[in-house]
């Protein structure tokens, strides 16, 4: 039996100051899949993932994203199912790793109980007492991910996470997409070019224009 698409677009348009960010993207994406999107600068690859978290209006077109209708649903809701990690992390620079992902849990109610082992798997278990602020980039993506985990998220969208990554910090990510998409949730990576790894089933889309041109 076939499951319903976590994601539905038709013709979907988004605009930004009048200007076409994305203009008719026709897309499904299934329950426990790993896609790549790809495409140049301008493309709408991150237009892309933040209409698809809730954080880019559509303007016309229709979209449905984790059963929450983007046009006329409530996209807190949406939000709260979603997972974003962004070139810039959210968290206080002030705050240590620890302290950042309690604070999380607690606004979110995710429990705290599950945050040592969160650190413990993204390797950051050593570093639960450093603040933000003294992280590297590497790590403070770790920190991203450890909150998407701590909080469940059921779709993952991660905007251009390989960026300044060397091969081992590469090779952690595909580890836990590959264990996360096993476990349930779908994975939507942002990149430049598509990812050639034989260990994990990708389905890769190319924007170009605002549209897809190829999948």
């Amino acid at each position: 039996m076939m499951s319903d698409p976590l994601v539905r677009l038709y013709g979907a348009v988004a605009f930004a100051n009048g200007f076409p960010l994305l203009s008719g993207v026709d897309l499904e994406l299934s329950p426990r899949s790993l896609i790549v999107v790809t495409g140049a600068n301008g493309a709408g690859k991150t237009s892309l993932l933040r209409l698809l978290g809730g954080l880019l209006a559509l303007s016309s077109g229709e979209g449905m994203v984790c059963g929450v209708d983007l046009a006329a649903g409530d996209l807190r809701q949406l939000r709260r199912r979603v997972g974003w990690l962004g070139h810039e992390g959210s968290f206080y620079a002030d705050l240590s790793v620890k302290e950042n992902l309690r604070f999380c849990a607690v606004a979110l109610a995710r429990p705290v109980t599950e945050i040592d082992a969160v650190l413990e798997r993204v390797g950051l278990a050593a570093r639960a007492d450093t603040t933000t602020k003294q992280l590297s980039a590497g790590q403070r993506r770790r920190l991203g991910l450890a909150w998407l985990l701590l909080r469940r998220a059921e779709l993952w969208l991660l905007d251009e996470p390989y960026a300044s990554l060397d091969d081992q910090g590469r090779t952690f990510f595909d580890d836990l997409l590959g264990e996360v998409t096993n476990a349930g949730a779908t994975v939507v990576v942002s990149a430049h070019d598509p990812l050639r790894n034989a260990r994990l089933e990708l389905r890769t889309i190319h924007l170009a224009g605002g549209r897809v041109k190829e999948d």
